[in-house]
């Protein structure tokens, strides 16, 4: 992808709506030497999400490639880098949501699809479904032309030596992943120039987790939504209780109560803390492209290209 012009602000002033773009990479205790990487990862996303919509593309081509790129980043949980299940398997799962009608399509429980998001988006624009998963999104994949690849291009050195070390932690809680240990969830979040919503999440899910366990990330209003009528929120984290609070959902409803993006995630991340004892992250485009985000984990990763055009990413 070639690099953000330096002339965007000119390009800009031609615009109906500027778009605006976020990226997440995980809210966990990210290690202070793998921030680097996760910098650089969610900076790249974000510029390929925004570079798509300053071509014209839309605010979903912007998040599913944006998700896209990290899928392939074995930096993150998702796709290629993915953590493993309890018998050292990878599973995945992934959304996509419109925010013009709220149309979404999601994917839980496959196995050996490099780019989940990619399958997500199919099923949305080519299935009268919100959710395929295991064997029958599988099938689906194969039908339409996605091919499989193997496991062994899915698991990285990082994530075996993960697993044979927690394999012989018998106390090891899932919670314990996001304090001290790993929930790399990616996902993405933008408004178009022509006003549109859109979010994306893809995960390998939490480390350890029983075979067929499906978290927030592709249900709908928890790790992903987006409604033109008020926002659009990508969300990471201990998944079982972002379920409970709906999290992404309750974000984008605080701003159809008019309540301006940063506020609104931090207002639904008070809630899960507070309310439903979770932890994890959020990130929010309102319908006039501000842009917010928020975390109770130790840290988050993320990366936002606002109206101005300008890129910034960090671990914070």
């Amino acid at each position: 992808m070639r690099p953000i012009a330096d002339n965007f602000s000119s390009i800009l002033k031609n615009k109906k709506f500027k778009p605006s773009i976020i990226v997440h990479g995980g809210a966990w205790k990210i290690p202070k030497g793998q921030w680097k990487k996760h910098i650089k990862g969610c900076g790249y996303a974000a510029q390929t999400g925004y570079q798509i919509m300053m071509d014209g593309g839309t605010a979903v081509m912007a998040v599913v490639e944006a998700v896209k790129v990290m899928e392939d980043d074995p930096t993150f949980d998702a796709g290629v880098g993915a953590l493993l299940n309890l018998l050292g398997e990878v599973e995945l799962d992934a959304i996509v949501v419109d925010g013009a009608g709220t149309r979404s399509g999601a994917v839980a429980v496959v196995k050996n699809i490099k780019n989940p998001i990619l399958l997500a988006l199919k099923v949305m624009e080519l299935t009268p479904h919100r959710l395929l998963a295991g064997r029958g999104a599988e099938l689906f994949a194969k039908k339409i032309g996605i091919g499989k690849c193997r496991t062994r291009d899915l698991v990285v050195g990082r994530e075996l030596r993960r697993y044979e070390l927690l394999r012989k932690i018998r106390d090891f809680e899932i919670a314990d992943a996001f304090r001290v240990n790993r929930g790399g969830t990616v996902g993405a979040a933008a408004i178009d120039e022509n006003g549109d919503l859109a979010a994306a999440t893809s995960t390998g899910g939490v480390p350890m987790k029983l075979p067929g366990r499906v978290g927030d990330t592709p249900i709908l209003g928890s790790g992903a939504f987006a409604d033109n009528r008020s926002g659009a929120a990508s969300a990471t984290g201990w998944g079982e209780s972002i379920m409970k609070a709906g999290l992404t959902k309750a974000a984008c409803d605080y701003i159809g109560k008019g309540v301006l993006a940063g506020r609104a995630a931090r207002m639904a991340i008070n809630e899960l803390g507070r309310v439903w004892k979770g932890l994890g992250g959020v990130i929010v485009v309102d319908k006039f492209g501000n842009l917010g985000m928020a975390y109770n984990t130790p840290q988050m990763a993320y990366a936002k290209i606002g109206r101005n055009g300008n890129l910034s990413a960090g671990v914070d």
